[in-house]
Formats: structure tokens, sequence, C-alpha cells
């Protein structure tokens, strides 16, 4: 399914991007990145996000390629409610590999990362909201079934939210991303087994 972006809203959109045949086509501005806080104790606001407005449950899909070469390059989906409340996960290149990766941010963020050792072009990533939980799903184009990633609480009283494909370069500029797909939907189901 190509990607609409009818009723899509940037924030902080880059210099450099297109749609072409239904693909989002992207590249990085300089030093961008989303971070609240913990740990490196800055603040950090200036990602690239096009989102949708959503209220309610959901389900949210997008499926990207990108060119990681740099230190932290980064491209996957973002819920996000201000500047203090939002989810990111997708692929962060880190320790000179590709690693799925999840940070949410409730006030202050956190980050979870695992490795992904298996060759892939393609990675989907699947967010489903229930109330107070995101269920964090992904799947690489080498494999069929989605993968459980996390579980994590979000605020529930959080009920204006934008959804859609994001990206950052936090060490340079030039980052190329391709999202071949975005969907949101109702929930899919509540089923995590």
């Amino acid at each position: 399914m190509p990607i609409d972006i009818d009723g899509m809203h940037w924030l902080n959109a880059p210099q450099a991007w297109e749609m072409n045949q239904g693909r989002l086509f992207v590249r990085s501005d300089n030093k961008t990145d989303f971070w609240q806080e913990t740990y490196y104790g800055f603040h950090r606001d200036d990602g690239h996000f096009l989102g949708k407005p959503r209220r309610s449950d959901f389900t949210a899909e997008v499926t990207f390629v990108g060119h990681y070469q740099e230190l932290y390059d980064q491209a996957g989906l973002m819920i996000r409610h201000d500047a203090r409340h939002w989810m990111k996960c997708g692929i962060e290149y880190t320790d000179g590999a590709k690693h799925f990766s999840v940070v949410v941010t409730n006030g202050n963020s956190d980050w979870s990362a695992f490795r992904l050792d298996h060759d892939f072009d393609a990675m989907s990533v699947r967010v489903t909201r229930n109330g107070d939980a995101l269920f964090i799903q992904y799947r690489t184009d080498q494999m069929r079934e989605w993968r459980m990633a996390r579980l994590a609480w979000f605020d529930p009283m959080l009920e204006e939210l934008a959804v859609g494909p994001a990206f950052c370069s936090p060490q340079r500029e030039g980052f190329e991303a391709e999202f071949l797909h975005f969907s949101l939907t109702d929930p899919v189901s509540r089923d995590i087994h």
C-alpha cells in the first residue's frame, strides 16, 4: 500500500524530501535527534517526523529502508503528544551495526536496543496502542512473523497524538531513507502471544 500523506504534517521538515510513486524519500538535516535528558543531559527535539493525527487506540505500521553509515543514524515510527511525551522505534545504527531500537519518553527518555545479526533490506515496525500500553513489534523482509520488541507504558490520558514516519542523524547530515508503506488503523488485536 503506497503512502498517502494527505492530512499528515511535518515536525521539523527536512530540507530534502519527496514523494515518488507512493514512496517517501528523505534526507536528514545536520545533527537532528529526539531525546530528553536521561544520561546525556541534553534536550533535543529537532528530529524529522511526519505525523497523522489520531485519537483513541490504534495499530500503526511502517516499512522502510535506510542507508545507515554513521553512529545513531535512525529511521522508523514515532507516536507523539509533545516534546516530553513520545515513543520512537525502528533501526538505529550503533556499534557498527543495525539495532532494533525503542525510545519511550514520559518526561525523560529511556532507550532499549538489540542487535539484528541477519542481513535484510527493509524493516517493518508495528505499534498497537491499547489504553495505557504500546505493544511494539518488528519484522524484516527476511522474516515472516512479527516479533515482540517491547510492551511499554504510555500515559492513557494523552488522547491527542500524531503517528507516522520519523528519522534522525544526530552525528551528521545527509542520512537517506525511503519509507515504502504507512498505515494507521483500529487496533488489530490485544493478543501478545
